[in-house]
């Protein structure tokens, strides 16, 4: 017995300070104009390149295909863009905790397991700017969410097109900026979170400048010879409502327009001159104390840092007149949330026919309810409802030492195959997972040695503290 208190003891974490953590963050934004997704799409994802992990994917695409017959079926179903992501990213151990579709426009977010227990306060909406804001071909979908104490949002907007209309897709973004609201106690609107990241075909063109110009400058690498007349970039300096907004700079070819399956820019009779119509922008909220201004108080310790590790566009995909665009960052987080609201563990060996033993503990503050249950979930789970079998915390626990729980799942609900899984606790009241488990193995009954762990799963298993630094 008292080996296994000094198990379960474990369980409590030791509060700490807050410190700084490095998280990595992925954006990909494309119009995909109605195609279905290519065969490949692991370079956009760039999962095997990344000079640092990435603990969180963002993905934001325009012009899904909307006809009325695909639509509805994506409405019940996840459209073909979505299942092509998950299928990639889930067994890579990153779940897709948010999604939200407004006609052609689509918004994808997915974090690394570990992390999930410090993810709260997910919201999304979604506003309409088309045909005189009735229609979604246009506007803007977002979702927000704290992460480790701060609140990140996420905006993909699809803006009015042609060379003419800089106005009004400034008109439009402030549109956005206004109607676009959370249902929350905090940071209702865009411009109160932590960190707003922009991004989506903005449609801004370059002005003055001819189509041969453009052409030549773009042929020889001259991308600065533009910077100038790309209305983004001329807006930025003067609109009030791009006020702190910042860009990395633009040195790849402009994304539109191409032929399909080429990368060669338009030669039908429009022949459009290109432009970098897909950006990625992205703004931290300002902060003023004691009456001091932004710039005088530019020396204190901001609670989060951006910094821009790659910019660029993916020439290799032809499926849309549009090439996608890919940013990754690396923010540094004070850490504020040092613990997940619940701990929990397997204990002993788990074997298929045997039932399986977990012990948690809640922290002092957490709002626990009848209906709080934990999952079994196999390593690749794709979504927090995709578990393989569950059991309400509340029927069965028994309290074992101190404020340390045990609650058993039944030996027929563990699966015969066995494999890698994680432990998750999913809080009623929360609508969220709260607390996430360590990998561990369950055995299969035809295993020849059921004490041999398999070394993939030591390799992967990390602690539910979500610092990639230390973890």
């Amino acid at each position: 017995m008292m080996d296994h208190y000094h198990h379960t003891e474990g369980l409590k974490t030791v509060r700490g300070t807050r410190k700084a953590i490095k998280f990595g963050l992925h954006i990909v934004t494309w119009n995909v104009g109605t195609a279905a997704p290519p065969d490949d799409i692991t370079c956009l994802l760039q999962s095997e390149s990344a000079t640092q992990e990435t603990d969180m994917y963002v993905i934001g695409l325009q012009e899904l295909n909307s006809k009325v017959s695909s639509f509805l079926v994506d409405m019940v179903f996840d459209d073909p863009w979505t299942l092509c992501f998950t299928k990639i990213l889930a067994p890579l151990g990153y779940v897709k905790i948010s999604s939200i579709r407004l006609q052609g426009l689509l918004l994808l977010v997915y974090i690394k397991f570990m992390h999930l227990p410090f993810i709260r306060d997910l919201r999304s909406s979604y506003t309409r700017t088309g045909l005189f804001g009735y229609w979604g071909n246009k506007g803007g979908v977002a979702s927000r969410l704290s992460v480790y104490g701060h609140l990140l949002c996420f905006l993909n907007c699809h803006l009015p097109a042609h060379l003419h209309n800089s106005s009004q897709r400034l008109g439009s973004f402030q549109r956005i900026l206004d109607a676009l609201q959370f249902s929350s106690d905090t940071a209702t609107s865009m411009l109160d979170h932590d960190l707003l990241f922009w991004f989506g075909d903005l449609n801004f063109r370059i002005a003055d400048h001819g189509l041969h110009f453009i052409r030549e400058s773009i042929i020889k690498n001259r991308f600065h010879l533009l910077w100038d007349k790309d209305q983004l970039n001329k807006a930025r300096t003067v609109e009030p409502v791009l006020r702190g907004f910042l860009e990395g700079p633009l040195l790849f070819k402009p994304t539109y327009k191409f032929n399909l399956d080429s990368t060669d820019y338009d030669t039908s009779e429009k022949r459009r001159k290109p432009a970098w119509t897909d950006r990625i922008l992205w703004r931290m909220k300002e902060r003023c104390q004691d009456g001091e201004s932004e710039s005088q108080g530019s020396d204190a310790k901001k609670p989060i840092t951006v910094t821009l590790n790659i910019y660029d566009s993916q020439m290799e995909y032809g499926v849309s007149d549009h090439k996608p665009v890919v940013g990754t960052f690396c923010l540094e987080l004070e850490k504020r949330v040092i613990q997940p609201l619940v701990e929990l563990q397997p204990q002993g060996k788990w074997v298929p026919g045997l039932d399986g033993v977990i012990s948690y503990c809640v922290a002092d503050d957490y709002p626990s309810s009848l209906w709080d249950w934990i999952g079994l979930y196999k390593f690749g789970f794709r979504t927090p409802q995709d578990y393989v079998t569950y059991l309400w915390v509340k029927d069965d626990q028994l309290a074992v030492h101190e404020d340390v729980y045990e609650v058993y799942l039944s030996g027929e609900d563990i699966p015969q195959a066995g494999g890698e899984f994680v432990l998750c606790y999913y809080s009623s009241n929360i609508d969220s997972i709260v607390g996430v488990s360590s990998l561990f193995q369950i055995v299969p009954e035809c295993a020849e040695n059921p004490l041999e762990m398999d070394t993939r799963t030591e390799m992967r298993c990390a602690p539910a503290c979500g610092d990639s630094d230390t973890c």
